[in-house]
């Protein structure tokens, strides 16, 4: 039997008139493949919506912030205890847990120099060890050079909690032993299968309550904006998920792991054919859905499939999307063809192509039923 070990997710997702991802001068970011000129989408732009759809389908919200003293503080006011005394809580955190030795700093505005990334419910239980602590804080407040009044193992067991989307996308903390994570998310940047050329827009205001005799507009300006067929790729690493959710010490994963796991991923692939990155929609309403969704479970390797538009897809009769689902197909085909197919476990795929499409496994008629037969195929020991 076949084990599985990657999870490829392939997407073909046209966006209209849009700009969910510029630069630092406004513009849509882009990338020359193939010689040619493409609009792009950064992964980190694309990952940060799905991070938080898995978290709120979950119920497992987590939080990246320097200002864990303060949220430690204000939890901590509203239970009732001082500004003052609060404060020396959430300074406590940073001190207790190895300031000087980690290079946990605590700023002047109240922050860390650090990155935290943790779940929500682990700031409640550092407000929750400081009510334990009290007294000792109490104590440390008072004194020039404040000693540390919070266990360290303590504090570090609730910084380096974990939740979904930790162990999906991992966490950089390197001031804490243990603390980091590796991600198990390889998540690509998408980009146009064709050329596109960044059309500018030029825009005005008018002033509502103009004199009768003024004329002109309030505001006038200008921004850019593309449109394409983007293709999207990212891959799931099931062996390093599970491993992860057993935990460091497990010698091996339960059908609890693997049931746990299987909901994540089902979270995880709704949220990446769902989720799309919020920059100027309110002008664009670039609410679209994938035209089509590939997913391969491979017990040998991932595979990008991006190779395909190295030589940019040209618009034909029918648009670009129909050309680029041809081309998809294609070099899946000659991939199969080059590496073979002993490491596919299950491959298949749903889209608004009527036509079938050779390559690419089992057809499906939705996107939910392709999720549930690429999950069931990545964890079959998942309890129902």
């Amino acid at each position: 039997m076949k084990t599985p070990k990657y999870l490829d997710v392939h997407i073909l997702q046209t966006l209209p008139y849009s700009n969910v991802n510029r630069d630092d001068l406004g513009s849509p970011k882009t990338l020359v493949y193939g010689g040619t000129p493409r609009t792009r989408v950064s992964s980190q732009a694309w990952k940060r919506p799905v991070r938080l759809m898995v978290e709120d389908d979950l119920g497992e919200p987590a939080a990246r912030t320097r200002r864990v003293p303060g949220h430690v503080s204000e939890r901590l006011q509203k239970r009732g205890w001082p500004k003052e005394l609060a404060d020396a809580a959430g300074k406590q955190i940073l001190r207790s847990a190895g300031e000087k030795e980690t290079g946990l700093k605590y700023e002047k505005d109240g922050s860390s120099a650090a990155l935290f990334y943790l779940p929500t419910s682990a700031l409640d239980e550092l407000a929750d060890l400081a009510e334990e602590y009290r007294d000792a804080i109490a104590a440390e407040a008072g004194t020039k050079k404040p000693a540390a009044a919070l266990p360290k193992a303590r504090l570090h067991e609730l910084i380096t909690e974990r939740n979904a989307s930790i162990n999906l996308f991992g966490r950089m903390l390197a001031e804490i032993p243990g603390a980091g994570v590796d991600g198990n998310v390889q998540f690509a940047h998408a980009f146009t299968t064709h050329g596109t050329d960044p059309e500018i827009d030029f825009f005005t205001a008018v002033d509502d309550l103009n004199q009768a005799d003024q004329h002109g507009s309030g505001h006038m300006n200008s921004a850019e904006f593309s449109a394409g067929v983007f293709y999207r790729y990212a891959c799931l690493d099931i062996t390093g998920l599970m491993r992860g959710l057993a935990g460091p010490q497990a010698s091996g994963t339960s059908a609890a792991d693997h049931t746990y796991a299987a909901r994540l991923t089902s979270a995880f692939l709704t949220a990446f054919l769902s989720a799309l990155p919020s920059g100027k929609q309110n002008s664009t309403a670039a609410n679209t859905l994938p035209d089509l969704a590939y997913l391969a479970v491979r017990s040998d390797r991932p595979i990008s499939l991006a190779p395909a538009f190295e030589s940019p897809v040209r618009a034909e009769s029918d648009g670009w999307a129909a050309p680029s689902f041809r081309r998809l197909a294609d070099h899946s085909t000659k991939i199969r063809r080059l590496w073979g197919t002993s490491g596919i476990v299950f491959d298949g795929y749903a889209g608004v192509e009527d036509k079938p499409l050779t390559g690419l496994g089992t057809a499906v008629d939705s996107y939910p039923e392709l999720i549930t037969s690429a999950v069931g195929a990545a964890f079959p020991e998942a309890q129902a």
